[in-house]
């Protein structure tokens, strides 16, 4: 879903800006020309974003290891700006394209829940804290000092 959203969004702005130099108007005194070029490379811009947020989902799910670091923060940025794009959609396109939003919020979040687990203590006793006949193990009491 990434991946179609990083073209949708790269051929949109590119068609959006192709309009704004065809139309060779002034939005309150602004350069067209650079109205266009901006939302060519704002398009290009987040085309990549989306794909490289993609391409972290994807190695997520081949490495079956939980996001680290760049990519954790990336893919958490990815659901929040979904989040307000569903919010303006809802608005602005309808509920057709507020839902298409959710649904990738939905597997982002889906996917940062999945891998979400918590870290075993380094000194954990290995079979779950059980000796072989069952009973717990217990650690030997501490020296006391006169």
């Amino acid at each position: 879903m990434l991946f179609c959203e990083a073209i949708g969004v790269a051929v949109l702005n590119w068609f959006l800006g192709v309009v704004v130099d065809r139309q060779d108007m002034s939005l309150a005194g602004l350069d067209p020309h650079m109205m266009s070029v901006s939302s060519k490379i704002g398009g290009i811009v987040f085309g990549l974003y989306f794909a490289v947020c993609g391409l972290v989902a994807l190695l997520v799910a081949l490495r079956d290891r939980p996001p680290a670091g760049f990519g954790r923060v990336l893919l958490i940025s990815a659901a929040v700006v979904h989040g307000v794009l569903g919010a303006f959609t809802w608005g602005l396109v309808g509920w057709p394209a507020f839902l298409s939003m959710m649904l990738v919020l939905a597997l982002v979040v889906l996917l940062l829940m999945t891998y979400d687990r918590p870290a075993e203590p380094a000194d954990a006793a290995p079979g779950g804290g059980k000796s072989g006949d069952g009973s717990p193990v217990t650690s030997p009491p501490a020296p006391t000092t006169p």
